[in-house]
């Protein structure tokens, strides 16, 4: 797929504009997180769970997923430094998304089908709730850039478009991130941040790909069900449309050859940053994804993913993508066990 070379108009006033650290617009504890020596400290996750998003009784949205999650690292994976997520400013929204959407969404002025686009009902608690979704992003991206692996133990919002949302997703958390860590990075190293999302969210990142499309900069990878929601694709950079019932085997048999095919376009210039979404919704037990992969096949395909970057020395940004298991602790399972490569390939990269 060609593209034009070069960020967008609005990234470019950014790049001009004199800009204040990010980091100050943290709340204190996540500040102290950042602040803190390496050796001090473990893995960042930042955590939203406990600003509430209000849904009518019967929602098919699992919304118990993220305290579970929270509960559950915090309880089995304490070398994980757990952090609340700062919430992301109208400005930052403002790299990606249109500033009359934002706007549509802080003040409640969504109509009745943009909302149910979206798929949640508007409430304050669902503006909070999303600004923060990004800002836990935004700040993971940071951690990452400095100590090799960080997360945000929700986002992967990864249908939203700048112009609406889609799919639960209101914002698009990693393509925020990713503009903003690209204007920081120029801001500080006057050098361009390249960036590769790799997408294993069983739902295709249509927002994200249609945000990127004409950008060089960043290179979208996703691998998804061929005959799963969104049932009209975007074009990533590289796309790898699965079967349904597309078991272990021949799942990693593509994942590999994906990864190999993102280093081989990236050869003379490796991506400097890798947001990676790592969806639970590929698993057997989940009632959405159609695909067939085991735990040991999710664990497995998350190793994959670390090992590769690591190997190059490039620092990853996790976000958790969706999950929707037929038993919801399955879902967590499966979270709990990224979160626990994650944690392994840290330990390698602050060896380093």
């Amino acid at each position: 797929m060609n593209k034009v070379y070069g960020p967008d108009l609005r990234l470019q006033a950014l790049f001009c504009a004199p800009q204040q650290s990010r980091r100050t617009s943290l709340t204190g504890s996540a500040q102290r997180h950042l602040t803190q020596p390496l050796h001090n400290r473990a893995v960042l996750a930042f955590f939203n769970d406990h600003h509430v998003l209000p849904l009518p009784p019967g929602h098919r949205f699992p919304v118990s997923k993220y305290r579970l999650l929270h509960e559950r690292v915090e309880r089995e994976l304490p070398e994980v430094r757990l952090a609340p997520a700062p919430s992301a400013s109208d400005g930052e929204l403002a790299l990606v998304h249109e500033p009359s959407y934002v706007s549509a969404v802080a003040e409640g002025r969504l109509t009745p089908a943009q909302q149910r686009e979206i798929g949640f009902p508007w409430s304050p608690g669902m503006v909070e709730r999303s600004r923060r979704s990004v800002g836990a992003t935004i700040a993971a991206a940071q951690a990452a850039l400095r100590e090799g692996i960080a997360g945000n133990l929700a986002g992967g919002t990864h249908h939203a478009y700048p112009d609406r949302g889609s799919g639960y997703c209101v914002f698009n958390d990693v393509a925020v991130a990713a503009r903003l860590m690209q204007a920081h990075w120029h801001r500080d190293h006057r050098r361009l941040l390249r960036v590769a999302v790799i997408d294993l969210d069983v739902h295709q990142g249509n927002g994200t790909a249609a945000v990127f499309r004409d950008d060089a900069t960043v290179f979208t990878l996703s691998m998804h069900g061929a005959k799963n929601f969104p049932f009209r694709k975007e074009a990533s950079d590289l796309d790898v449309d699965l079967p349904d019932g597309c078991t272990d085997g021949p799942y990693l048999q593509a994942l590999d050859q994906a990864l190999a095919t993102l280093w081989a376009r990236h050869a003379d210039e490796p991506p400097g940053l890798v947001f990676y979404l790592a969806g639970a919704d590929a698993h057997e037990g989940d009632r959405l994804g159609r695909l067939k992969l085991t735990h040991a096949g999710m664990a497995e395909r998350d190793r994959r993913v670390f090992a590769a970057c690591a190997q190059r020395g490039i620092p990853v940004a996790l976000v958790m993508g969706g999950g929707y298991g037929r038993l919801i602790e399955e879902t967590v399972d499966v979270q709990v066990s990224t979160w626990r490569e994650a944690l392994r390939a840290w330990h390698g990269y602050a060896r380093r």
